[in-house]
């Protein structure tokens, strides 16, 4: 039979001494947790190990001697550390020895009260034992006990080292009766600093969910949920924005314990990203409030704007013409051209009008982004989308007026097959004209077919410059998702202590020969990038683009309208 023994690498170069951990029988494991050093009575040492087993519900034991001769006349001891398995009885009794600075090591097996006692293959395996405490590949703690009945599985190790974490507590320094040697021997890992953070952290926290309880409280008042302000929340991107960064406070701010890593780790990546954003946006705003840049942005951001009416000006005249060569028809030519031209001319006024007061617009704007580079990003989208509201209108227009044209064809051309469109049954079924009906059926369906080449044209000029401002805003909207849903947090973790983020183990051989021992490196296997962003990405809320080609496609030939925000039951939790 095979005897697996878990020795921590932090306990290879202790002084001599005894063995304390658990025995799993299941698994005919042994998982050394420390080194107990002399002298010491064993009478203590039992106490000190009753106390530990009560505190952690883990059966830690004395389960043999650990023999670190650096001199000969430390020779004589390990008869002493042989005869300290009858005090403790523990069987079977595990021997491990160095002999000075060798990298051989020894380990045996005693079974004095076994009637036949077998020779047992040893398996050492060294495990470090503060990756394994941290590496949470150990069920969770209340359930650990229902875990660990499962001895086929190796989480068994791992939820002994970290249920053990009282025995962690006693260093070397402590005067105590008892000293012990593991990954904490040094000093138990703290920080003042961080110690008091947490007690600060407590009032903080209760006073920042108290001001976002009553700024929630305001917005989900009645008040704003009239049809202005409603409109408005539901379709600029930075109500979107600053809604869900309040939902990100109050999961920061909630004095609720995290129950699992998973919650844990989605609050601190909550946090990160929070402090990532604000800095990029203090940044932000003092790069714009130096040297005078919203002045200088505010006085070419007329001419742009001109320049841009300009073109499209340019580009109606080349549709009222002859585009491309095409034959148009001129009435419908002129009668569509002169209405865009008008809708133009107003678009220049109302830019001229507001440029008096475009300088202090974009200076008030610059102060949010205090608020995170994403809410000054959301801002720039809403801004680009009123820049744009001239380009919008002309795609309604062109996409009504060909939506209908393409309706008005295929019903008709349904009238010329003897079939009509059931709008109660939802289902096309056949029908029977009389000569008048498809007589004015033939004249509608021909002026419609005639006039389709004009407004199609119109349509896909407008469609195109529509499409650009979308992917313009999508690209911002795909930045600002970005910042949100990326865990920063887990990557730093992953780069700093991959051990955090554990995806399983891996054995290494470190020594194979006849006669000694098998010893065995136990490894954390980390995550991949790949897998961490996958695994702690945060939830946003939207996503360019929300349709897929096909159904864009689709909507482009049809003539639907092309939204560049999401609606309100498109919203990711």
């Amino acid at each position: 039979m095979v005897l697996k023994v878990f020795f921590p690498l932090c306990c290879s170069s202790a002084d001599s001494g005894i063995l304390i951990g658990r025995w799993i029988s299941e698994q005919n494991s042994a998982v050394i947790l420390a080194v107990v050093h002399f002298p010491f009575i064993p009478v203590q040492v039992k106490q000190y190990l009753g106390e530990v087993q009560r505190v952690t519900k883990v059966s830690v034991s004395v389960l043999g001697s650990w023999s670190n001769s650096k001199q000969k006349k430390e020779e004589s001891l390990s008869e002493f550390l042989e005869d300290l398995g009858t005090i403790f009885c523990h069987e079977p009794w595990i021997q491990i020895s160095k002999e000075g600075d060798s990298k051989f090591w020894s380990c045996s097996t005693l079974q004095k009260h076994s009637k036949n006692p077998q020779e047992e293959e040893i398996i050492l395996v060294y495990y470090d034992q503060r990756k394994v405490m941290l590496s949470h590949l150990h069920p969770p703690l209340d359930t650990a006990g229902q875990g660990a009945e499962d001895a086929s599985k190796l989480s068994a190790i791992f939820d002994t080292v970290a249920r053990s974490q009282v025995l962690f507590m006693t260093d070397r320094y402590d005067e105590g009766p008892i000293k012990l040697t593991h990954w904490q021997s040094d000093g138990v890992e703290a920080s003042i600093i961080v110690e008091l953070l947490k007690q600060a952290s407590v009032p903080a926290c209760m006073l920042l969910a108290f001001l976002l309880s009553l700024l929630s409280g305001i917005c989900r008042s009645r008040v704003l949920k009239f049809w202005p302000l409603s409109f408005l929340w539901s379709k600029l991107s930075t109500c979107e924005q600053l809604g869900h960064r309040l939902q990100h406070l109050q999961v920061i701010s909630s004095n609720k314990k995290a129950q699992n890593q998973n919650q844990l780790m989605r609050k601190a990546n909550i946090f990160v990203s929070l402090l990532v954003d604000v800095a990029l946006g203090i940044l932000l705003m003092s790069w714009l409030y130096r040297k005078n840049r919203i002045g200088h942005l505010a006085d070419t951001l007329i001419p742009v704007a001109d320049h841009v009416a300009e073109e499209l000006q340019d580009l109606l005249q080349w549709l009222m013409g002859a585009p491309a060569g095409l034959k148009m028809n001129r009435a419908l030519d002129q009668v569509l051209g002169r209405f865009f031209l008008y809708h133009i001319h107003l678009w220049i006024s109302y830019i001229h009008l507001l440029s008096p007061f475009i300088e202090m617009i974009l200076w008030y704007v610059g102060l949010s982004a205090c608020l995170g580079l994403t809410v000054a990003l959301c801002i720039l989208s809403d801004i680009i989308a009123l820049l744009t509201f001239h380009i919008y209108c002309f795609y309604v227009y062109g996409a009504r007026l060909y939506c209908l044209k393409i309706y008005g064809l295929s019903s008709l051309w349904r009238l010329f097959r003897g079939k009509k469109w059931n709008v109660l049954r939802q289902r096309v079924d056949s029908c029977s004209y009389d000569l008048d009906q498809l007589f004015i059926g033939t004249l509608l369906f021909t002026i419609l077919l005639f006039l389709l080449p004009t407004t199609a044209l119109y349509y896909l000029v407008f469609t195109l410059l529509r499409l650009l401002v979308v992917i313009v805003q999508g690209l911002i909207h795909l930045l600002v998702d970005l910042i949100d849903s990326l865990p920063l947090y887990s990557l730093i973790l992953r780069l700093c202590r991959s051990y955090r983020l554990a995806a399983g183990v891996k054995f290494r051989v470190l020594e194979q020969q006849d006669g000694k021992p098998l010893r065995l490196l136990m490894q954390i296997n980390p995550l991949s990038y790949g897998g961490v962003v996958q695994t702690y990405r945060l939830p946003t809320y939207s996503c360019y683009p929300r349709d897929s080609w096909a159904s864009l496609c689709k909507k482009l030939f049809l003539g639907e309208l092309i939204y560049p925000w999401k609606h309100k039951g498109d919203k990711q939790n």
